[in-house]
């Protein structure tokens, strides 16, 4: 079943709030301040499961388009706390796993997820556009998902994954549409401009960098064929508590805590979820629930 959550509300209010310049992270940032440990994920994670409305998640949908037999020998590309893994290994009960990450947090969290599976794994501290250590033609499957924008080098990211995959294999790189979660970065905005906040924090997902939008032109360079498959799902929040966990914990105020800024204060933050919180529950109480509408897919490249 295909779902569709598009409106012309929704597309007219991405055109009126979404801003063209987004956020960019370096990877020690990530590194050391996302994913030093993986409570960032495990929020995320959780959120997406328990609160999703379409009955296909997206790892079935990752799954699905990977077209694994089982015996394949598979690249996760920033494989985090292996929580994606854990659902596609037994696809791959005859084939194997490497897992390569940047942080050693959530890559021992990957470790654990995982240890004791029949699967062979192989964990790789290391970042994902040097793959210096993998041979050449090792991997029949490579997976990126939702960390491409904190790759230092794509260029040479995308070497490296034409190099380590096998003729005929498939590179699978998962990412999001800037207008992805709309409803969150409206209400975000609307706060910031009620705080009369800094200009700079009015700012689109990093994952501008690479998105749906723009990556099939980047990938295009180094891959034959680039096949973009989407992917939508709505969240829907009946309760503000769970929300505001998302919001806070797991996007990091929409990208504003990311980073230390001595003019955002802990009153600022708290005024800003206050404000935030505010509208989510003027809208559960209008309607039911509060929803945050999804555009992700990938671009499968061969």
């Amino acid at each position: 079943m295909t779902t569709d959550f598009r409106t012309p509300a929704l597309d007219a209010l991405a055109k009126e709030i979404i801003p063209e310049e987004h956020f960019t992270f370096s990877a020690a940032t990530a590194r050391d301040r996302f994913f030093n440990d993986t409570r960032m994920l495990d929020v995320k994670q959780w959120v997406h499961n328990a609160f999703r409305t379409n009955p296909t998640s997206m790892i079935g949908h990752m799954i699905d388009h990977l077209a694994l037999t089982g015996t394949e020998d598979l690249l996760d590309l920033g494989c985090g706390n292996g929580f994606i893994l854990e659902d596609l290994r037994p696809h791959l009960a005859d084939g194997s796993i490497t897992g390569l990450d940047i942080a050693p947090a959530v890559l021992q969290a990957a470790r654990q997820r995982l240890h004791g599976t029949a699967t062979p794994c192989t964990w790789i501290e290391g970042s994902a556009d040097d793959l210096s250590m993998l041979g050449d033609d090792t991997f029949d499957r490579v997976m990126a998902n939702y960390m491409i924008h904190y790759v230092p080098d794509l260029d040479r990211c995308f070497t490296g994954v034409r190099r380590v995959m096998r003729p005929g294999g498939i590179f699978q790189l998962t990412t999001d549409r800037t207008d992805s979660m709309l409803e969150m970065y409206d209400a975000h905005f609307a706060a910031l401009n009620a705080m009369g906040a800094p200009r700079d924090l009015f700012k689109a997902s990093p994952k501008g960098r690479l998105s749906l939008t723009n990556g099939a032109d980047l990938l295009g360079k180094h891959f034959e064929r680039v096949h973009t498959v989407t992917w939508q799902d709505q969240l829907r929040f009946t309760s503000t508590e769970p929300f505001m966990r998302f919001y806070e914990v797991g996007h990091n105020h929409c990208c504003a805590s990311s980073e230390e800024d001595e003019r955002l204060t802990a009153s600022f933050f708290a005024e800003l979820r206050e404000r935030v919180q505010a509208q989510v529950t003027a809208a559960i109480e209008a309607r039911g629930y509060f929803a945050v509408t999804k555009y992700t897919g990938s671009f499968l490249c061969q």
